[in-house]
């Protein structure tokens, strides 16, 4: 969902309560700051895994597109139940 005031968050799909949002990395307040450890430590799991690897110096922001990135390509996140998935019944 856009408003007219330029924010770019959408309704979180994933969370069934409605409270949670997703907010595009480019319009993080601390987008700009430098990645955080855990962004740095997940990158480079996911790099290793995909055969990439983690430019220098990236931004908190940089950092979340890239794990975006990578999780497409990782067999890591390849392996993850879909959501959809979870919420059918057992079969009898």
């Amino acid at each position: 969902m856009t408003s007219d005031s330029g924010d770019t968050s959408v309704q979180d799909p994933s969370d069934p309560t409605g409270s949670s949002t997703i907010k595009d990395p480019d319009d993080w307040t601390t987008g700009d700051e430098p990645a955080t450890g855990a962004q740095l430590s997940y990158l480079g799991t996911l790099a290793r895994e995909a055969g990439r690897d983690v430019p220098e110096n990236l931004t908190k922001a940089d950092a979340s597109k890239l794990i975006d990135e990578l999780q497409g390509e990782s067999p890591r996140a390849q392996d993850v139940p879909d959501v959809d998935d979870q919420m059918k019944e057992p079969p009898d």
